[in-house]
């Protein structure tokens, strides 16, 4: 007989362990950790202890991730109200890779407005195709020499293109020496903000 045919058996007739009580008592079964063997009962025990660390385990996980995204929460918080003190689009274009390197740690930022700096069609093409930040672990387009001396050692980029309601006005491109800073499967949601903040903060300096 197969054990799958027992297996079955067991399932279509719940009954019979209390038929044969004596025998489900004398069951015993390898210890999940090694060592002894171990009565089904205590089995079933040992296999819950277990579940139940793995539980507490994703449980633990989901706490620190809701710490980290209420701590990034308060950060965006920072970064928005910090942007109403600028007056004028200087202050605002020499404010705003200071803030992202003194609140979030960003250590490389460049800030591309096309009313100063026209891109090229490839640059200007690629902002307008993304719909969100996106991040890549290489220099889009001819954008690495955007950092000047530092383009060398970059291996993680963020691009947030900049609207001004459906018109692109600009790109804030973020980048890191660490290749885990920013990658390809990394959330967007945060980025998207600061995006939004920045354009709603320089929309208004900009000519129409």
């Amino acid at each position: 007989m197969r054990s799958e045919d027992v297996a079955q058996y067991l399932r279509d007739n719940p009954q019979f362990f209390e038929e044969h009580i004596e025998t489900l008592a004398q069951i015993t079964l390898p210890h999940p950790h090694g060592g002894r063997t171990v009565s089904l009962g205590e089995r079933q025990l040992l296999a819950l202890r277990d579940k139940n660390k793995e539980l507490e385990k994703k449980l633990h996980e989901l706490i620190e991730f809701a710490k980290v995204n209420d701590a990034l929460q308060y950060k965006v918080h920072e970064f928005v109200v910090a942007l109403f003190a600028a007056r004028d689009l200087a202050t605002l274009q020499e404010m705003i890779p200071h803030l992202l390197r003194d609140i979030f740690a960003v250590p490389h930022t460049v800030l591309r407005l096309w009313q100063a700096n026209p891109p090229n069609a490839e640059v200007l093409a690629f902002a307008e195709a993304q719909a969100q930040p996106v991040c890549l672990h290489h220099a889009a387009h001819d954008t690495a020499g955007w950092f000047g001396a530092n383009a060398a050692q970059l291996h993680s980029f963020a691009y947030l293109p900049l609207h001004a309601g459906s018109e692109t006005i600009g790109l804030l491109v973020l980048a890191s020496e660490d290749k885990q800073r920013f990658y390809p499967e990394m959330g967007t949601v945060f980025l998207q903000r600061i995006a939004e903040a920045v354009s709603s903060a320089l929309h208004p300096h900009l000519a129409h």
